[in-house]
């Protein structure tokens, strides 16, 4: 393959965590009183850190949110994993697939650490990421679209930034890898092509990407 590190979101690419998450935030948001659809939530907070939803409630509002918002926000979501959560249709495989061919491989998220264990418990890919390949916006100062995770899992992986290619589903994530100098392919199961300006190359179905990095 043309690169030397394949790094992949982890909700919406990895796990299919995004209906799950988004519907539980706007719920939550809504019960604050701060009025939020399903569809408000992908277009605001798809692929962000949780600080992004306070730093958009306060900057919208002047309000802060409550000071348990995070943990019971996060309580909410991990109940919504357990019970739903399935992997991305095609991805097992495709990690297969880069296993075989012995192509390294991480994932990157903005999800807390906790977050990306319990979908991957849940889904079963927790057998394909050992600690050493689980990065998180927690382990960084900023999250996406500031480019630092994507350069933290590239400098612990010992591969150079221009070597990576990312595969992200949101806005936030792609601006990220374009900041931190790597290729990214853009995963439309869920967001529009439209929505992912400056990607590399765009596919739909997990199926699809082994062939596009090769």
């Amino acid at each position: 393959m043309r690169y030397d590190l394949i790094v992949f979101d982890n909700d919406g690419v990895l796990v299919d965590s995004e209906p799950l998450s988004n519907t539980v935030l706007a719920g939550y948001l809504t019960e604050l009183g701060h009025p939020t659809s399903y569809e408000d939530s992908l277009r605001d907070y798809l692929g962000g850190a949780v600080h992004r939803v306070h730093d958009l409630v306060y900057e919208r509002t002047g309000r802060r949110l409550p000071a348990g918002f995070d943990d019971e926000y996060h309580a909410r979501v991990f109940e919504a994993f357990r019970r739903e959560l399935r992997p991305v249709p095609g991805v097992v495989g495709v990690l297969k697939t880069l296993t075989e061919e012995g192509v390294p491989y991480c994932v990157a998220s903005s999800g807390s650490h906790e977050r990306i264990r319990v979908g991957h418990r849940k889904t079963g890919l927790d057998r394909w990421f050992p600690d050493e390949r689980v990065f998180s916006a927690q382990d960084v100062g900023r999250g996406k679209p500031a480019p630092d995770l994507f350069l933290h899992a590239a400098a612990r992986s010992s591969v150079a930034p221009g070597r990576c290619v990312v595969i992200e589903d949101s806005p936030l994530g792609v601006q990220a890898a374009r900041a931190a100098g790597m290729d990214v392919y853009g995963f439309t199961a869920m967001t529009p092509g439209s929505q992912l300006p400056g990607v590399t190359g765009l596919f739909s179905r997990m199926e699809e990407l082994p062939g596009l990095l090769g």
